[in-house]
This record gives C-alpha cells, sequence and structure tokens, in this order.
C-alpha cells in the first residue's frame, strides 16, 4: 500500500491534517492543497495518484470547477468532502463522476474505510478479465478500464464505468435499483437509489445515441437492451 498516492484538497489546515494523519498510518502516501489551483496542479504533475480527496469551498477553483477540470481527461476517483450536505450539491458532485460524498463532520476511521473500498473497486476493474465486452457499438475493455462508442474512447467515471460494465453482462434483465446498488455500490454505500438515476442520466448522455440502450423500467429500475 505504500506506493499508492492520495491527494487531499482542503483550504482548513486542521482538516487535511487530521485526513492525513490517518491515511499515513495506513500506508499510503498523502499530498496537500490548500485550494483548487494547488490541487490541479498537483494533480497534473502527479499521473500515478490513486484517489483525491475534494472540498467544494475552496479558494482560486471550487471542488465542483477541479473536478470538472479532471473529469476531460481522467477517471480517477474522487472522493466530494464539503461542509455542503443538500441533496442538491450531492446530486450535482455526482453529475460531475464523484465517486463518493461525505459531509462534515465526519469520522476519519469511516474515511479511510471508505477511501480504501473506492480504490479497491478500482483496483478491482483494472485487474479484471481480460475480456472485452461488446454491445450495438459499444465496446468496454474491463482490464484496461477503457470504454468506446464506435471505436471512439469515452472518459468515464469509475462509477460509471462499473454501471456500464453491470449493464452490459446484464443485458436484456430487468434490473432493480437494489440490484444496482448492491452489485455496482456494494454494501459500503451509506446513499441512497436517487444516485442511480444520476448516474443514468449521464451515462446515457456520454453513450450519445447508444444511451437509449438504457431502457428505464417505472417504479423498478432498468433494463439494458440493444435494439
Amino acid at each position: 500500500m505504500d506506493s499508492i498516492k492520495i491527494l487531499i484538497a482542503d483550504d482548513e489546515s486542521r482538516i487535511r491534517k487530521l485526513v492525513k494523519d490517518f491515511l499515513i498510518r495506513e500506508g499510503y502516501i498523502v499530498f496537500e492543497a490548500e485550494n483548487g489551483k494547488e490541487a490541479l496542479d498537483i494533480f497534473l504533475d502527479t499521473p500515478d495518484l490513486k484517489l483525491i480527496i475534494l472540498d467544494i469551498m475552496m479558494p482560486f477553483l471550487d471542488g465542483y470547477q477541479v473536478l470538472r477540470e479532471i473529469r476531460k481527461s481522467s477517471d480517477i476517483p474522487v472522493i466530494m468532502l464539503t461542509a455542503k450536505s443538500s441533496e442538491e450539491d450531492e446530486l450535482k458532485g455526482f453529475e460531475l463522476g464523484v465517486d463518493e460524498y461525505i459531509s462534515k463532520p465526519f469520522s476519519p476511521k469511516i474515511l479511510v474505510a471508505r477511501v480504501s473500498a473506492v480504490i479497491r473497486r478500482s483496483e478491482e476493474i483494472s485487474s479484471g478479465s481480460d475480456n472485452v465486452l461488446n454491445a450495438g457499438g459499444i465496446s468496454v475493455d474491463v482490464s484496461a478500464h477503457v470504454a468506446k462508442v464506435d471505436d471512439n474512447e469515452i472518459v468515464l467515471s469509475v462509477k460509471e464505468f462499473e454501471l456500464l460494465t453491470y449493464f452490459i453482462q446484464n443485458q436484456g434483465m430487468a434490473l432493480s435499483r437494489d440490484m444496482i446498488l448492491n452489485n455496482v455500490w456494494n454494501y459500503d454505500y451509506y446513499g441512497d437509489a436517487r444516485t442511480i438515476d444520476t448516474h443514468v442520466k449521464k451515462l446515457r448522455s456520454k453513450l450519445g445515441d447508444c444511451g437509449n440502450y438504457i431502457k428505464t423500467i417505472w417504479g423498478m429500475g432498468y433494463k439494458f437492451e440493444v435494439v
């Protein structure tokens, strides 16, 4: 684990120190940024970062602005750490590609557990089957963590990639929101099913015309079906 690098970006020095101390105890290498511009600079200068913990309210660039820039080129896992805890704020974060959302005040032990879970899921995707999944112009290379539509690569967050993979693996099946939560978000997710709807909306947009393959089953969930 000592090779795993994490960036914590927060304008409160005591928060950064608290998170850093707990992560270092677990063997992580931790970078610190006190504002959004510095966070983006560290991200661009450190290509082997494995995860970013982002606060929303930061000088120069806020967390949302930083995340927008990151998602233009990277699907690195991002945990949003913020004092803003309204449903609208959380949904906005998920729409931009946040993988997990933790509100202040928080338990450092829970945060470390969430960090470990997000990294584990990301690594499981990277080390998964070598098979390339294909469905109606969409191809998903699980081991390389690459998704393409009509041979054009699309940038997906870790959770969007997992969701697309799960849909393709279960083509034609009616999938309830509970099934999707259990199989894509796993036991360590503390939110609710509305998160799925937000991710599906974003995934459909990125898939273009192929987004129509994801059918809504009202009152239940979704079905992925190539027509």
